[in-house]
């Protein structure tokens, strides 16, 4: 496959200029959905000259990190106010920290009291100095949304629900890029971020503690696998465990997985076994009480992608050799998976309710893979070049939803280095699957399972080979949109925005149908609101159940 740009499709409107500045040319600044219209609310980057020549060794990701009140805060909250409940802070666990990477919730206005700031006193040195009250204060509460990124040898920090383009706060990395990061909304000691370098290294740092710094490098960091002395190859994903009290884990180029625990010492146990067989799954535990705690081979050649389920019940992988795998993270098992079609798969997302994962990679495909049958149940054919980045919107809600329960519909998106944002509708009832061709006819399609690839569910621990196209049912975007000119990496969902990646570090904050004028007229509800907890499943209710696997 090779990459291309697609050019503008049929649901894109004339061009229009956003609130940041003139727009690409033919870019547009909105795109339409079923439900209505996504308008470009704003645009998060690096100030110019900030990146040096480690810029492009890396691609930009994106982690969405809600800080809550302080913890040492004793005083009685009021009702609007954000985490102070533990129904609350249930709710957000569930929102905040899922498989899918840490959600966030925009909201109006910037985060703290104090976000105004002018022109002569922003941060626009990243915490070389500061006069706001954001940054340099040791009393600063830092409660609101962040959005947290990489680019070149940095770690920038953006107030999400500021309209400023700069970051308020730039780390910076003198030996390694990082490459990876991940946020814990419900981190007792303080350590809720961690991040992860080309060198292998990882760090874990108090969020809240980086932005009361004035300088522009880690403050308070717990340091692991220092200068790869358990394993020197590139950190390709970092996670926080769900419900997992402080432990995480660090994938590497190497096909390695490594387990981590806050609560034990940091420096490293080396002595794990020699790998045998690099092309089976294999777990070995450490012979002392230091990190990592395990390491699992999970394949040969890079994880890609790392995602857990909602629950922390299971971790899926995606690799350089084009399989999916998920496993039981609590038994160390491989329930499922299988081969992409073609070529490496780059990135995967669960679904809220845990039964469909989605992956993305380069043969342009967006695969739909059930946990119940254990196999691809549905292929996305729109993109013209690697899919980079795959996410549910559990956010998202049918229009022609009656609350009958008599199905599901599940919202999902997809960007690729094609420029491309596509939007997916999946109704899993009316998956339809594909007979076996006839010689010499044309396909036809049924509702009985007469294909192979759909006779019976497969086996628990069976990695599945690559289905034929024609076994598999296609689905169509709703939504085809070009939002960049660059390549994207990503895209988060929030519950009103949508967030669009790309690789060079330049994000898009794409306002949802209704937000804007909920947001202009009632800011306040929109704070007491957007904590509030969301369903498991998308669309209509359905059942909470799906197959337990051992």
């Amino acid at each position: 496959m090779i990459n291309t740009t697609s050019s503008s499709n049929s649901m894109m409107s004339s061009s229009v200029t956003s609130t940041n500045g003139a727009q690409s040319p033919g870019l547009k600044t909105y795109f339409k959905t079923p439900e209505g219209r996504y308008k470009l609310q704003y645009e998060k980057t690096y100030p110019a000259g900030l990146l040096h020549f480690a810029h492009g060794k890396t691609v930009t990701q994106v982690t969405l990190a809600h800080l809550k009140d302080k913890p040492t805060q004793t005083a009685q909250p009021s009702s609007s106010s954000l985490g102070v409940s533990s129904g609350v802070r249930s709710a957000a666990a569930r929102l905040l920290g899922g498989g899918n990477g840490s959600r966030a919730l925009g909201f109006v206005g910037g985060n703290g009291g104090s976000k105004s700031v002018s022109g002569t006193n922003r941060v626009g040195s990243l915490g070389a100095s500061s006069s706001n009250g954001l940054l340099g204060n040791s009393n600063f509460d830092g409660k609101g949304t962040y959005l947290i990124f990489n680019a070149g040898d940095v770690i920038l920090i953006s107030d999400l629900n500021s309209q400023d383009k700069d970051p308020i706060k730039s780390i910076h990395f003198s030996n390694s890029n990082p490459a990876c990061h991940a946020f814990d909304p419900d981190a007792k000691d303080g350590h809720d971020l961690l991040i992860g370098l080309n060198s292998g290294d990882v760090y874990s740092v108090s969020l809240r503690q980086q932005l009361q710094d004035v300088g522009k490098k880690l403050v308070g960091a717990q340091h692991y696998n220092k200068d790869g002395c358990v394993n020197n190859s590139r950190c390709t994903g970092i996670a926080w465990v769900p419900n997992g009290d402080g432990a995480f884990v660090v994938a590497h180029a190497d096909g390695n997985l490594y387990i981590y625990e806050k609560s034990k010492d940091g420096s490293a146990d080396p002595s794990f076994p020699v790998i045998k067989d690099q092309t089976q799954f294999s777990v070995a535990h450490a012979r002392y009480s230091k990190n990592p705690v395990a390491r699992w081979h999970i394949c040969q050649g890079s994880i890609n992608t790392i995602a857990f389920s909602t629950d922390g019940a299971y971790i899926a992988t995606v690799g350089r050799d084009g399989y999916l795998r998920v496993f039981n993270y609590n038994n160390e098992q491989l329930v499922c998976g299988g081969k992409g079609y073609y070529g490496a798969l780059l990135c995967c997302a669960w679904s809220m309710d845990g039964k469909y994962i989605l992956t993305g990679g380069e043969d342009d495909l967006v695969q739909v893979w059930s946990m119940e049958d254990r196999k691809v149940v549905a292929w996305g054919e729109g993109h013209n070049s690697w899919v980079s980045g795959v996410a549910f919107d559990s956010y998202w809600s049918a229009p022609t939803s009656d609350g009958t329960g008599e199905s599901i519909v599940y919202r999902f998106g997809s960007v690729g280095q094609d420029t491309q944002l596509l939007l997916w509708d999946l109704e899993a009832d009316e998956i339809v699957v594909p007979m076996r061709r006839p010689p010499g006819g044309s396909p036809t399609f049924s509702t009985a399972s007469q294909s192979s690839h759909w006779d019976s569910t497969c086996p628990v621990g069976t990695l599945q080979p690559a289905p034929s196209m024609r076994d598999v049912p296609k689905l169509s975007p709703v939504v085809i949109h070009r939002v960049h000119t660059e390549p994207l990496s990503g895209l988060n969902f929030t519950q009103e925005s949508v967030l669009t990646v790309s690789r060079e570090g330049h994000i898009k904050i794409w306002i949802r149908p209704g937000s804007a004028e909920s947001q202009s007229s009632n800011s306040g509800s929109l704070l007491s609101t957007s904590l509030k907890e969301k369903p498991l499943f998308p669309g209509k209710a359905g059942s909470t159940g799906y197959k337990q696997m051992t």
